[in-house]
């Protein structure tokens, strides 16, 4: 983990993410990135000159099959408060309203129902773990379904909870985050279309293009992000 701590710390420098005071709310999915970003705030918390509290939220979909008593002992063992809601995001998404692209709509909500929880319990802020990845992925997703140049930042502001959201893995590739979280407790991905997603069409997408083309992945995140190019990234 000494790796993404580093990458993390270098991007709450740069974005100026953290401040003294914050109470941080962790968006737990259970997946490599989001354990990966509990730990490293964890560890972060320790010894970086910010004096901050940390909490974990789990938006429970309402899925039968999840499972989170695994979540609950990993978040205890580095001393994180764990807070599960339960929801019905699941009965919507799959069986009411039937969507044939399930995908923005469970995003919505869930990151709905997750600041407005957050709120209630007093944090400010609330860390996701979109990576570096993540970031290359958006960019094309929304150059070639929605026809705009666009990608998310490091850190933005929701009027509607005064919620801040924070992005710390920002810096860190996924390669990077699976070697980190090798021994760790992942949550087997219980959603139905896991697998068959935009999302997963476009990583595939940008892997075959760095493969076949050669195409640096670091000089594709560095296009993006720099504020000198097209001015993408505020």
């Amino acid at each position: 983990m000494r790796k993404i701590e580093s990458f993390m710390r270098k991007a709450i420098e740069k974005y100026d993410l953290i401040q003294n005071g914050d109470k941080i709310a962790v968006g737990l999915s259970g997946g490599k990135d989001s354990l990966a970003l509990l730990v490293g705030l964890s560890k972060l918390k320790s010894y970086l000159k910010i004096n901050f509290e940390l909490i974990a939220i789990i938006v429970d979909n309402g899925n039968p099959e999840n499972k989170f008593e695994n979540l609950e002992s990993f978040c205890r063992k580095y001393n994180v408060p764990l807070h599960i809601y339960k929801s019905n995001i699941y009965q919507v998404v799959f069986e009411i309203r039937k969507e044939k692209n399930p995908c923005a709509l469970c995003a919505k909500m869930r990151r709905g129902i997750l600041c407005t929880y957050a709120k209630e319990l007093g944090a400010n802020k609330v860390a996701l773990g979109h990576h570096a990845d993540d970031l290359i992925e958006t960019f094309f997703m929304s150059l070639f379904y929605e026809g705009r140049l666009s990608t998310f930042s490091p850190k933005s502001h929701l009027d509607k909870t005064n919620i801040t959201i924070i992005r710390p893995l920002l810096l860190c590739y996924e390669t990077d985050i699976i070697n980190a979280t090798k021994h760790f407790p992942i949550l087997k991905n219980s959603c139905p279309v896991d697998g068959t997603t935009k999302r997963e069409e476009m990583k595939n997408f940008v892997k075959t293009a760095i493969k076949e083309n050669k195409v640096k992945k670091d000089v594709l995140f560095k296009a993006i992000i720099s504020p000198d190019r097209y001015n993408l990234f505020k």
